[in-house]
């Protein structure tokens, strides 16, 4: 009975290079009632353009669960007012999305010496982390991509990042399961963090599709049953997917789920 709770969710991530008007209408043409809203979907500093989305989300009848920040990979102290931004209006477009939950990264380059990454994690979410809760936007962090030249891909990066970023305990975790399976850290990050757990980003390796249940989309998805993962499945794919390999994505899922 469980499966039932756990919502099947789209990134319109996905349609990033269509207008607003299109991306947002291909999640309910697709036949989903969930969306995650990707700020790369809109102009960085277009702040007005959350009332166009709005608009457009609820007259597909459409809940937007979640909201996948700006991210900016710090190199330097000048670049940190620049990430607070992109942080505050994303969750501005969260709280007036209705989206209680809000994806970011860790928001400094690895590249970064150990002292300066510490000091530069400091001044982001110190701005951050209150901002979000006084909208009632819960900050989830995500593990990062291989490749990506943001810090966090692992178990002993995301606990350096939580330690100085989150005193309080306040701010949840996002598994995406794509870059856990690339740097062999899916079942490690969920031992660690399930009970943190507020969002899961769904999709095969690179973002590609999936065209059947494989073994290791069948072993997550039990393991989120078991720690009573009852929160969205987002598909984040990417920009080359089909519509085509969108919906056997999505059959594959809910055929998983069912």
């Amino acid at each position: 009975m469980r499966r039932s709770y756990l919502k099947l969710s789209l990134s319109n991530g996905t349609f990033c290079k269509r207008s607003l008007d299109e991306n947002i209408g291909l999640v309910k043409r697709l036949g989903f009632e969930n969306l995650e809203f990707n700020m790369k979907c809109v102009e960085e500093e277009d702040e007005e353009a959350v009332y166009v989305a709005k608009k457009l989300i609820d007259s597909h009848g459409l809940t937007c669960l979640t909201l996948h920040a700006a991210a900016l990979h710090v190199k330097s102290e000048e670049d940190i007012p620049k990430a607070v931004y992109y942080g505050r209006v994303s969750a501005d477009f969260a709280y007036k999305l209705s989206a209680p939950v809000m994806v970011v990264h860790s928001n400094v380059s690895r590249k970064l010496p150990e002292k300066l990454r510490n000091k530069f994690l400091k001044l982001i979410f110190k701005e951050l982390r209150p901002y979000a809760r006084n909208l009632n936007v819960k900050l989830t962090l995500e593990n990062l991509s291989y490749a990506s030249s943001d810090y966090g891909k692992n178990v002993a990066e995301l606990e350096e990042i939580f330690r100085i970023i989150d005193e309080e305990a306040t701010i949840g975790f996002t598994l995406d399961f794509c870059h856990a399976e690339a740097t062999g850290q899916t079942f490690n990050l969920l031992e660690k963090y399930h009970k943190w757990l507020c969002n899961v980003h769904m999709s095969n390796r690179a973002h590609k599709p999936f065209d059947s249940v494989t073994n290791s989309l069948n072993a997550v998805i039990t393991k989120l049953l078991e720690h009573n993962y009852d929160g969205p499945i987002t598909m984040e794919l990417n920009s080359k997917c089909t519509t085509e390999e969108i919906l056997n994505t999505k059959h594959v899922l809910e055929k998983i789920l069912s």
